[in-house]
């Protein structure tokens, strides 16, 4: 008769390489994908539907969709097997995104794809679904809500210091909030920057501004504080 001794260790490697592995049916691993590629589906019109920038990137939105779905296949990978986890810590551990984002509104959108991947590979497919929802409401709502007042350029060329000082006078009479960005004086021009705070979009002024003896030329451009459009 043999007689077999375990100890602590063996019994605990034992019974946890047992229960480290789960199996993913396929009606599982196709239901997850499907409800993720619809939530990804979600968010991709949700982004083109609230996007202000100047140029839309198509690529950046459907990759939206194909983060939301790779993130689900490593959280399912995870979640089935806790030695491969293990693995995929260090794998990801030693990844570097470098890629600059210039909108911070676009890193709200990879985190809500990259947590809705990792909401559905976990099975939580209600709060996936009810969470998604509410954020793309909110998003929405508040890209409903128009803002008071607008941020703009005023570029303006002038042929002596008698137009300039008109011009700031019209300024001041028109604009409340503006203020001096560059001013560049060479013979016979004198072209100034402002930076201005519009209400409503009203931006007749610059008519006004154009018409004054002097002004070469008025140029307004939106601004948006990294860049112009």
């Amino acid at each position: 008769m043999n007689n077999e001794v375990f100890n602590f260790s063996d019994i605990f490697k034992k019974g946890f390489l047992n229960s480290a592995t789960t199996d993913l049916s396929a009606m599982k691993v196709v239901l997850t994908l499907g409800l993720t590629f619809v939530i990804g589906l979600f968010i991709y019109v949700i982004y083109k539907k609230t996007f202000k920038g100047v140029l839309f990137s198509k690529s950046f939105n459907i990759s939206l969709i194909a983060i939301a779905m790779v993130t689900s296949l490593v959280i399912m990978a995870v979640t089935s097997n806790i030695v491969l986890s293990l693995g995929m810590v260090g794998a990801l551990s030693i990844v570097r995104f470098r890629t600059a984002i210039k909108d911070p509104i676009d890193i709200v959108f990879m985190f809500w794809a990259i947590s809705s991947g990792i909401v559905t590979g976990a099975g939580l497919y209600t709060l996936a679904i009810f969470g998604s929802l509410v954020i793309g409401l909110i998003l929405v709502m508040f890209n409903n809500v128009s803002m008071s007042e607008n941020a703009y350029l005023l570029v303006v060329n002038c042929h002596d210091n008698k137009a300039e000082e008109e011009v700031i006078k019209k300024i001041k009479d028109e604009i409340k909030k503006f203020n001096i960005k560059s001013k560049t004086v060479a013979k016979d021009n004198i072209e100034m920057t402002l930076e201005l705070r519009v209400k409503n979009n009203e931006t007749s002024f610059v008519n006004t501004v154009s018409n004054i003896n002097g002004v070469n030329n008025a140029v307004l451009i939106s601004y948006n504080g990294d860049y112009v459009s």
